[in-house]
């Protein structure tokens, strides 16, 4: 059994690495003010960021989706770590080493299984490198010396070899302590009749790295004709790799990425290494798959949905390659950056061309670009025969909603106006009519129009989606009004709630006197009880926020401590102590006025022929409150 790490070394790894270094490897990070960062959040679509974290409290929450916690957390989820493997990773980016308890058992046999399989893979990688060096791998050498890229190159990609041996690998390995099962699950080796043999051998090896540096697979080119396996040959889908979520050079690219606000799409890991050498260094390609929904995701949370970023494509001219472009235009709709096309010239992809021209021809390559779809419109056009009245209505109802799904406005116009030049239609207003009807039709039905264009632009009568209003499968709706804690009655209250959790310096020891009663939302009330387990505002810290996260009774109420503690104060000026003092007293003048009314009413219910001490009793209270209510009206925190 797995040993348990020691508490004292989990708290020294939370302590030790920044929440922000940690999430802006996954995105792209801005200033929000108050000291918080935002950003596109990794866990759901969104066109604005509502992804917040706070560097000073180590936490992190989505407005959205209403995801949130720690450090800890974030990793956990985005890369879906057990917490133990989650722990051992942010130690090694911290050099601390962590300690073990219950048993004896070797560390390395009681880390989790992603951390040994990262472990296999970070040395499979200095394997193959150091095996560059010698003697087998001067065909490695020659290849890639035909291809423009020196020892430095190598180096700086991770370049390696394989050697043709059968267990070269596996034996290495075996070496550093791993098993055979770790080397079959990881990939890395294979299946024989009697013993793992590796699974790469005789060839050229990329190491495939995650967004945040590791190596989770390899991309093999083969380098003998007695090779009969396939030109390119990829680590399979592994608990490490998964090829739809992987982008070759995200690793290298991403922080270029984020400060141009463009990404080149390229096809193969010599057309990564040509592009960045040649100073294109956001270039990224996909490995082994066409690019698609996943890897979209990746380069939107680097680029942060800015109207203003590129995307460029690159494909050879040839019929796979526009066959490629077409398929990329497919998914255009899903980036809020414009998408561009650059078509290699000759067929040369771009590692030829830079060999044949040099670096100049790469740049000027990707600064030749076309709009994706005006490409798209072009391929489809071209297929038509437009000497006939035929081909031109058929090449105008295939083309017209492409520019229909167009985003920018002005843009539509000018392409609509061009594709009627194209089809030599003369009447362009026909077109551009024609455009904006098929574009009003998808706003429409985005805002849940019941009706839409069919292929040919004609409205058609759409009924209840699945799941919704007329579908029996839809669940009912809630009962009564659902509880709003944004409301003005409320805010308030989770106004003092961020305060004590954010800045409780301003607020104790007074908050700490105040009852959950006075908090009329329950979610708000079990917040108060979460800060009184943790020893309350006067209490606060280092580790308050956590003590509190860790009291509270679920992991609701926990969301809710992290979201108070990340969302921004409601004030235009630096919190001090007047601000916090009005949000108390409002707070307080709230539940009195509150107490105040139900003293009254049972007063009421008493009626004269209440028992007189009773009566008193009530109407004394009743006049406490009230001068009480008055004395906060006029002296404000200091009658609290």
């Amino acid at each position: 059994m797995a040993g348990r790490i020691n508490d004292d070394d989990v708290r020294a790894v939370r302590d030790a690495v920044p929440i922000d270094a940690v999430v802006s490897e996954y995105l792209q990070l801005r200033n929000a003010g108050g000291g918080n960062l935002k950003g596109l959040c990794p866990f759901h679509d969104e066109k604005s960021p509502s992804f917040q974290i706070s560097p000073s409290k180590g936490l992190y929450y989505c407005f959205g989706c209403q995801e949130g916690g720690d450090t800890v957390d974030f990793v956990m989820k985005i890369d879906h770590l057990s917490f133990s493997e989650t722990i051992e990773r942010l130690a090694s980016q911290a050099g601390i080493t962590l300690r073990y308890e219950q048993g004896s058992a070797t560390p390395g046999r009681q880390q989790g299984e992603r951390t040994r399989l990262v472990e296999a893979h970070r040395a499979a990688a200095q394997f193959y490198v150091e095996q560059l060096d010698g003697p087998e791998a001067e065909i490695g050498r020659k290849f890639l010396a035909e291809r423009g890229f020196d020892q430095a190159a190598a180096q700086h990609f991770g370049v390696g070899y394989s050697p043709a041996g059968w267990d070269h690998l596996v034996r290495f390995l075996r070496g550093r302590g791993f098993t055979d099962q770790e080397l079959l699950v990881s990939g890395l080796a294979q299946e024989s009749r009697r013993n793992p043999i590796d699974r790469f051998r005789g060839r050229l090896m990329w190491p495939i790295r995650d967004i945040t540096g590791e190596v989770v697979g390899f991309g093999a080119r083969k380098l003998r004709d007695d090779d009969n396996g396939p030109k390119y040959l990829n680590t399979p889908e592994t608990p490490l790799y998964k090829k739809s979520h992987v982008l070759y050079g995200i690793d290298l690219a991403k922080k270029d990425i984020a400060k141009t606000s463009r990404a080149v799409v390229v096809e193969g890991y010599t057309d990564v290494m040509a592009c960045h050498l040649a100073g294109e260094t956001t270039a990224i390609a996909t490995c082994g798959t066409s690019f698609g929904g996943d890897h979209i995701k990746i380069l939107r949370r680097l680029l942060m949905d800015n109207s203003g970023a590129e995307v460029v494509f690159t494909f050879d001219g040839d019929a796979a390659g526009q066959k490629a472009a077409l398929r990329a235009f497919e998914d255009d709709q899903k980036f809020a950056a414009e998408t561009y096309i650059a078509i290699t010239p000759g067929g040369m992809d771009p590692c030829e061309l830079r060999l044949a021209q040099g670096d100049a021809a790469v740049k000027a390559l990707v600064e030749s670009r076309t709009q994706l779809f005006e490409f798209a419109i072009r391929q489809i056009v071209g297929r038509h025969n437009l000497d006939t009245a035929v081909g031109r209505a058929a090449a105008l109802d295939e083309a017209a909603p492409v520019v229909a799904g167009i985003k920018n406005s002005s843009i539509q116009h000018e392409s609509a106006v061009h594709l009627a030049g194209l089809l030599g239609i003369l009447d362009t207003q026909f077109v551009v009519q024609r455009v904006s009807q098929l574009a009003r039709w998808a706003r429409d039905r985005g805002r849940g129009g019941d009706q839409r264009p069919d292929q040919r632009g004609r409205p058609q009568h759409r009924g209840a989606a699945p799941g919704g209003p007329q579908s029996p499968a839809a669940p009912p709706g809630p009962r009564g009004p659902a509880l709003n804690l944004r409301s003005p009655a409320r805010r308030v209250e989770r106004e003092l709630l961020k305060l004590a959790l954010q800045r409780p310096e301003l607020v104790s020891p007074a908050f700490d006197a105040y009852g959950e009663d006075e908090f009329t939302a329950p979610p708000y009330a079990a917040v108060r009880r979460a800060i009184e387990a943790a020893g309350g505002a006067e209490a606060a810290d280092a580790d308050y926020l956590r003590r509190v996260r860790e009291a509270a009774p679920d992991d609701t109420v926990r969301a809710m401590v992290t979201e108070l503690a990340v969302e921004p104060l409601h004030t235009r000026r630096d919190a001090d102590e007047a601000y916090a003092g009005e949000q108390l007293v409002r707070v307080r003048q709230a539940a009195v006025n509150h107490r105040i009314a139900e003293v009254q009413g049972t007063l009421q219910r008493l009626g004269q022929r209440a028992d007189p001490a009773h009566l008193a009793a009530v109407q004394n209270e009743l006049w406490v409150l009230q001068q009480y209510a008055q004395s906060l009206q006029t002296q404000g925190a200091a009658a609290l």
